[in-house]
């Protein structure tokens, strides 16, 4: 298999012919398919990754990763293949990553989005939000900026315009950089109109507007797609005609109700450096109790491994005040009670020594010795690249502009090619954990005890291995979600089954994550929450052999065989 270089993206066709890669070098472990069609008619990749020696994935426990349903969030797709590549390297010599491969499985979507990435990453590229659909209207724009590479270097900058009225001048100490200008700054100044680099259609000669969403018609968001809360979009930009109404998104979730053994997802994004967890639409108080202290506890090792904060999104990570995100990804836990979380990979503020508190207001407002800070630190990361030299460009509708200014792509939007690596190896260890704490439905016996009469009683006892119960969060109870432990027999036609069922439902089985400390007043109830039996009564000759199984959705399926006598 060709090595991988994450420094740098690759386009789809590399990225399938490397997974196609890991699937022939692996082949015990990695299967590759396609889940469905991107709006261009592009396969969405998925690998499914387990020991297959020790059973197929669908009767393991799994958790779900994927990255890049956001265009130029590429560095998402790196920390997919960074993960599966670390899986098998690090298989035979790390015990955990065994014992995971052997009893729990993964699914791996490294792009959810390749429309848009191929966007991004064409010689002459397009930025959008997401996907490339024309929306809200399937027709190009007759007026408008729409944003794109005009003068072909590779890159989408931005254009600034002299005008003595413009809201922008040089900061006081750097004269590349520019700033908003003072409140009381007198008119007829050296200031500057900025605008995202790219055409203008129908230009009246006067008045500059956007020509959509970000400056393209293509004003979707796949992550508003999702059905949980789903708004239409005059509440929520970007949010499709009906909720799966985009050919990925219903891609995933057809997938994610065909897989009920998937316990949990994390979705990886950029910018942002922090770890988001639910509710996007509610404070902490609306979720489960239970849940909420999973979620703290996952997020304090998350902390621990990553090196990122674990926040909340409705509490720490809204865009405005009084306006919340719906129709995301949070939808796994929201309807179907599996845990979620979302990686908003790199914070190049933070990196370049700037207070990381603010996540998302600090783009609105900051000092402009913020700003000094951070063109000091591209000019040393990335020289040239992440804060380009304006040079004057002959506009076709604007006539004598400069491009130049920030070149988001190289130092915001994902780490510099230097930092790419560092950034996207802080992930895997945490990934591991949040499937390994995953419920696992073990054979804890099988007893024959004869009972005179050719007839013998047949007991089966199961538990729960993992640290989660079998249910996984509260909010698949609430959702009536799950059925419990199913336990089965299957008797040859010499035998009868005298008392019990040929299958009986055992109710769902705890593990160890909501037990109070050993110092808590508050006693343990459910000393063996996390097991359960049956009883079978058989009628049938000694030295008859019986087959048994247990499986639950999400905690796995296992089998054994009895023999009378």
């Amino acid at each position: 298999m060709p090595t991988l270089d994450y420094s740098r993206f690759y386009k789809y066709d590399e990225l399938i012919a490397h997974l196609r890669a890991f699937a022939a070098q692996y082949p015990q472990y990695i299967a590759l398919s396609f889940i469905g069609k991107s709006h261009e008619g592009r396969e969405i990749p998925l690998l499914t990754i387990t020991n297959t020696a020790t059973g197929a994935a669908s009767d393991k426990p799994a958790y779900w990763v994927d990255g890049n349903i956001h265009s130029v969030e590429l560095s998402a797709s790196s920390a997919c293949l960074y993960f599966v590549d670390w899986l098998m390297t690090q298989r035979a010599a790390n015990a955990e990553v065994a014992r995971c491969l052997d009893t729990r499985a993964f699914y791996v979507c490294p792009r959810i989005n390749p429309d848009g990435a191929e966007w991004a990453m064409a010689d002459k590229p397009k930025y959008v939000r997401s996907s490339t659909r024309r929306y809200p209207y399937d027709e190009e724009p007759i007026e408008g900026l729409l944003v794109e590479d005009m003068d072909g270097d590779g890159r989408i900058l931005q254009m600034r315009i002299a005008d003595p009225n413009g809201p922008w001048k040089k900061h006081p100490n750097e004269a590349r950089l520019l700033v908003r200008r003072d409140p009381t700054d007198p008119p007829g100044g050296d200031y500057y109109r900025v605008m995202p680099e790219g055409r203008l259609e129908n230009y009246d000669g006067r008045t500059i507007r956007m020509a959509g969403f970000t400056g393209s018609p293509q004003g979707l968001d796949l992550n508003r797609n999702f059905p949980a809360n789903w708004r239409q979009e005059f509440e929520q930009l970007g949010a499709g005609d009906f909720p799966t109404s985009e050919p990925e998104v219903r891609a995933v979730v057809e997938f994610f109700i065909a897989h009920p053994n998937i316990c949990g997802g994390t979705s990886i994004h950029t910018f942002s450096g922090v770890l988001l967890r639910p509710f996007g639409h509610a404070p902490d108080d609306k979720l489960p109790p239970e849940d909420l202290w999973t979620y703290q506890t996952v997020g304090k090792k998350g902390e621990e491994l990553t090196g990122y904060p674990a926040i909340s999104v409705w509490h720490e990570f809204q865009y405005y005040p009084g306006e919340y995100i719906s129709g995301s990804f949070d939808w796994i836990y929201e309807h179907l009670g599996m845990l979620t979380w979302t990686i908003e990979i790199w914070n190049p503020k933070k990196e370049a020594g700037i207070d990381n508190k603010e996540w998302v207001h600090w783009f609105r407002d900051h000092p402009i010795a913020d700003d000094l800070k951070m063109i000091q630190w591209a000019d040393g990361i990335a020289p040239g690249e992440g804060h380009v030299e304006w040079k004057p460009f002959d506009h076709p509708q604007l006539g004598r502009v400069e491009i130049g200014g920030w070149n988001r792509m190289a130092v915001f939007n994902n780490p510099p090619p230097a930092l790419r690596e560092k950034e996207i190896a802080r992930f895997p260890q945490w990934l591991l954990w949040q499937n390994l704490i995953s419920p696992k439905l073990e054979l804890h016996g099988v007893e024959v005890t004869a009972l005179g009469g050719a007839q013998w009683r047949v007991r089966l006892t199961v538990q729960n291995s993992g640290w989660l119960p079998t249910y996984v969060s509260k909010m698949a109870v609430q959702r009536k979600l799950l059925r419990g432990v199913l336990a089965e027999i299957e008797l040859p036609a010499s035998a009868e089954l005298v008392s019990g069922k040929p299958r009986m439902e055992l109710g769902e089985l705890e593990g160890w994550a909501y037990l109070h400390t050993g110092a808590s007043f508050w006693p343990n109830m459910g000393v063996t929450a996390d097991r359960a039996h049956v009883d079978w009564i058989v009628k049938a000759p000694a030295g008859t052999r019986l087959a048994l199984a247990a499986r639950h959705e999400r905690a796995g399926a296992l089998r054994a065989e009895a023999t009378l006598g």
